[in-house]
């Protein structure tokens, strides 16, 4: 495959997830969708390292990638953590009905 392809696939999985975080009133729906987003970010990282250089391999991309791993494993961990709470104390997981900021 070439570039185009990679990028289109990219592009459409990022399309996806903005339009399910956008559209979805469930919070894990919502952390779902992030993660797709940032499935399609990984895509385009990996595939410009890939095809940046002809002939040379550079794994700057590879390495962003695990940083962003990283993140999106601390971030669904703490975000599934808050919406547990939410969920003990609120009966609900609709993302409009949380407004623990208001006493």
């Amino acid at each position: 495959m070439n570039l185009e392809a990679y990028l289109v696939l990219a592009s459409i999985l990022f399309c996806i997830g903005v339009f399910g975080a956008l559209s979805k009133r469930n919070a894990v729906m919502i952390l779902m969708c992030i993660e797709i987003m940032l499935t399609a970010v990984n895509i385009v990282l990996v595939s410009f390292s890939r095809y940046l250089v002809e002939g040379q391999v550079l794994l700057t991309g590879h390495v962003f990638v695990m940083f962003i791993f990283l993140v999106a494993a601390a971030e669904a961990g703490v975000g599934l953590a808050i919406i547990i709470s939410l969920y003990r104390r609120r009966k609900t997981a609709d993302a409009t009905e949380i407004d623990m900021m208001k006493w």
